[in-house]
This record gives structure tokens, C-alpha cells and sequence, in this order.
């Protein structure tokens, strides 16, 4: 049985350390490191949460090339179900996102692939209907589905679903307002400042946080290192995330969702909630790339379970999943 039936892009991530700041054209760049490993928001997202303790579905679109096979092989060995998964049988390829870090920001090209072409026919509503949460990510990207996405929140609600969205960046710098009608239907809405804002259409934060917090249940919004934010309703908390050692920050948005998300379904405060995401997030940090960190599974729980008793917030959220 699954808790989390997560819909979404699957990509693996590229990611090239110590390239200069300005890229010159018709030059050679050499990078002084590299990572391979599982990227796309929602793989990152359900391969974390898996390893956090909650059984995760996965419901997504690969090519027959060799990167979507080493994609869903990362996710089956995290042991998220891939039993919905669908394979393209045209000649599209899965996508993969090229990741140029730089000390404050990073680049990110993608080749979205199947990515585009997952469309409503290829979701199983029987199988997220048997789910206790619904989790999308990345709705920019979802073209041929995006249409029917409100739909797909209403399925979940009208089932007993609880549901969360993160929609990452817009490519086309639109921010178009359909979103705004799918966000009536999601409990938990976690995007970014930056994300918070470009929705809301103003420079203003706590505007932006009033705007959402009147459309989502829960909004809690990612600061980077800044002290996250979350709100219902009326009631607002924030909390500063740990101090660590950062090696790379690519896909600590996605994890600090799997951890809010794990906490919030075993029925923690969202004050609590927070907390938690901040420490999955920095935990992620540690090691190259969105996953890799969590896959020492030893490690994560030791480092989560000392912070979290150096809070001294009680109870810690926290399960584990047998294999």
C-alpha cells in the first residue's frame, strides 16, 4: 500500500562544479567536478520521501532510452512503487537537466523530453484514489497535462485525499492565472520566495504569503538559508534552518517538500512540519546532487534525530521504513 501517490517529470541531473561565473561562446570550459545522479523535482521528492519512512507511487513518463532506465532504476532501489509508470513509444527521449553551479545561484538547462508528452490517459486514477496523499510537481512543465491538472486535484479531494503542489519555476516567465484555480484544491502549497512572489505578482512578501495563504490551507514557503516561512490561515511560524557544511544545495527545495510532507502526514504541527523540512533540506546539502545524501539512510536519521533533540521540540516525526 502506498501513502503518497506523487505525479510527475523524472529526469536525471548533470551537474558540473566550478565552471567560471561568465561562459564565453566558442570557449572551453572545464569544470573541476561532476555529479550524475536522479534529478526532476518529483523524483527527488519521492525518492527522499520514500527513505524518510513513507511508501511512495510514482506515476511518470520515461523514454526507452538509457536514462530513464537509470532513473527509475534510482527510484526502484529508494523503494518508491513504479508500477504505474508509463514508457513512451515514440522516439522522445527521457529529459535531462544540465546543472552549472555558482556560489550564489546555479544554471539550469533543460531537455524536458517525455516530460511534455505525459498527458491525462496515462494516469491511473484508480491508483492515486488508493493513496492517502496526492503530490504534484513542477506544473510548468507538465504541457500536455497541465489542462487537466485541476481536474486531478479534484479527483484527490473528492476521493479523501489530502494533496500539496510545488510548482518550481516557469520557463515562459508567465505565471499564468490557472493556477490560482488548482490552488483552491491543495492542503499543503510549498514553492519557493521567488515562486511565492511571481504568483502573487507583487515584490512584496508578506503580500505574497497573504495572497496564497487565502487560496492553499498550508503554505510554507522555502528561503534558501533565510528562516523558512509557513501559514494557515491566520497563524504564521518561521524557522531558521541548521548551520552545515554546504556541498550542494541542487534539490534541497524538493527534499525540505518531502519533509514537510512525511511530518504533516503523521499528523505533527505545522510548526513542527517546518522544522522537520529545514532539516531534511540541510541534511540534503551535504553530499552532491538532490539524493545522494539520503541514500546514507544511517546517516540521515543520526543527523535528523540529534538536531531535532537539540531543539528540544519532543516527539520527533520520524519513522522507518523496512525494506
Amino acid at each position: 500500500m502506498i501513502e503518497v501517490c506523487v505525479v510527475g517529470e523524472l529526469n536525471l541531473d548533470l551537474i558540473l562544479y566550478g565552471l567560471p561565473k561568465d561562459l564565453v561562446l566558442d570557449c572551453e570550459h572545464l569544470a573541476s567536478d561532476m555529479a550524475f545522479t536522479l534529478g526532476s523535482s518529483s523524483g527527488i521528492f519521492a525518492h527522499n520521501l520514500c527513505l524518510l519512512g513513507t511508501p511512495v507511487g510514482f506515476i511518470s513518463k520515461i523514454g526507452t532510452d538509457p536514462l530513464g532506465k537509470m532513473a527509475a532504476e534510482r527510484l526502484a532501489e529508494a523503494g518508491v512503487d513504479l508500477s504505474r509508470m508509463k514508457q513512451s513509444t515514440g522516439n522522445t527521449s527521457t529529459g535531462l537537466t544540465v546543472v552549472l553551479p555558482q556560489p550564489q545561484h546555479r544554471y539550469m538547462l533543460t531537455y524536458p523530453g517525455t516530460m511534455f508528452e505525459m498527458q491525462y490517459s496515462d494516469i491511473d486514477l484508480d491508483y492515486v484514489r488508493s493513496a492517502r496523499h496526492f503530490h504534484l510537481s513542477s506544473y510548468f512543465l507538465h504541457r500536455a497535462l497541465r489542462p487537466q491538472i485541476l481536474n486531478l486535484f479534484q479527483q484527490a479531494k473528492q476521493a479523501g485525499l489530502t494533496t500539496s503542489l510545488d510548482t518550481n519555476d516557469d520557463p515562459e516567465n508567465e505565471w499564468a492565472q490557472d493556477l490560482l484555480e488548482v490552488l483552491k484544491y491543495v492542503d499543503v502549497f510549498l514553492p519557493n520566495e521567488r515562486e511565492a512572489k511571481k504568483i502573487a505578482r507583487t515584490e512584496n512578501f508578506s503580500q505574497a504569503l497573504e495572497f496564497l495563504s487565502g487560496l492553499a490551507k498550508v503554505v510554507a514557503v522555502k528561503r534558501g538559508s533565510a528562516a523558512a516561512t509557513c501559514r494557515s490561515g491566520s497563524e504564521q511560524w518561521s524557522a531558521a534552518p541548521p548551520r552545515v557544511t554546504v556541498v550542494d544545495d541542487v534539490g534541497a527545495g524538493d527534499t525540505f517538500d518531502s519533509g514537510f510532507i512525511h511530518a504533516y502526514l503523521l499528523g505533527a504541527k505545522l510548526e513542527d512540519c517546518l522544522a522537520f523540512a529545514n532539516l531534511a533540506a540541510a541534511y540534503s546539502v551535504t553530499k552532491p546532487g538532490g539524493t545522494e545524501a539520503f541514500r546514507d539512510r544511517g546517516g540521515l536519521f543520526s543527523f535528523i534525530g540529534e538536531q531535532w533533540n537539540r531543539m528540544g521540540r519532543g516527539a520527533l516525526p520520524l519513522k522507518t521504513q523496512k525494506k
